[in-house]
């Protein structure tokens, strides 16, 4: 019996392959264990088939946000209007592949025949993909399709959402804190809706010690797409000029 078909103990099944993966712990995890080979079998082959299908996006832009934003909205044209710019200034657009901002940004990049890519993930209710999308690949691993989001990526583009939304940005700035990735924009678009968290941050974090200043750094609050396009161009400029320089030495 894999993971995935065992009962939980609620007396139901794993609905996801994380699910099966991550709650694995306590009563019969040594059970459990023996299905590890299968599991890491699975994560390779998840690996692989993101780098096969991405080797050749070298200029992308990951543009988070929430599913939930109406097409009607003004974040929404914000973000179309966006994912066209940068598709225009030779960027591939990378979402989620799902509605709301993620839509609007790879409708953007569409209607300007930028790529438009896609990372959807295996989520218990079956998320929509936006029908924008010239390259779809689904995950069933949240962390790899994290890896996905920054390798292939010179920027990320946040604009507001929820809980995951967040988790991208704050996983991107732990990566900038921790010098895994350099000269990565980290650009909040919506200067109201991000000024209570970047206060929060500063009364919270910073005055009582629990981050340094530079930890708050690398951010840009921003509220037109000319201002996300100009942001990205200087940033990928950066990282060519530093790719360069460690070629030459």
């Amino acid at each position: 019996m894999t993971p995935v078909e065992d009962q939980d103990e609620h007396g139901g099944r794993p609905e996801t392959r994380d699910e099966a993966l991550l709650g694995s712990a306590g009563p019969g995890c040594a059970e459990l264990a023996e299905d590890d080979p299968a599991h890491v079998e699975r994560m390779a082959a998840e690996i692989a088939q993101g780098f096969n299908a991405l080797r050749d996006v070298h200029q992308g832009v990951s543009i988070f946000g929430s599913a939930r934003t109406p097409s009607d909205s003004a974040e929404y044209e914000t973000a179309r209007a966006t994912g066209a710019l940068l598709g225009q200034q030779g960027f591939t657009i990378i979402t989620g592949g799902g509605p709301g901002i993620m839509e609007a940004a790879n409708r953007g990049a569409h209607e300007v025949g930028a790529r438009s890519v896609g990372l959807n993930i295996e989520l218990p209710h079956a998320q929509t993909l936006n029908p924008y999308v010239d390259l779809q690949l689904r995950f069933e691993h949240f962390f790899i399709r994290k890896v996905m989001f920054v390798r292939y990526a010179s920027a990320f583009v946040v604009f507001p959402g929820g809980l995951g939304t967040l988790d991208e940005l704050f996983e991107a700035r732990v990566l900038i804190q921790t010098r895994k990735i350099r000269h990565f924009p980290v650009v909040l678009v919506g200067s109201t809706f991000w000024s209570g968290l970047l206060g929060w941050e500063h009364d919270e974090l910073l005055t009582g010690g629990k981050v340094d200043r530079d930890d708050l750094g690398g951010l840009h609050v921003v509220d037109e797409p000319a201002q996300v396009a100009q942001i990205v161009q200087d940033a990928f400029d950066a990282q060519s000029q530093a790719t360069l320089a460690r070629a030459q030495r």
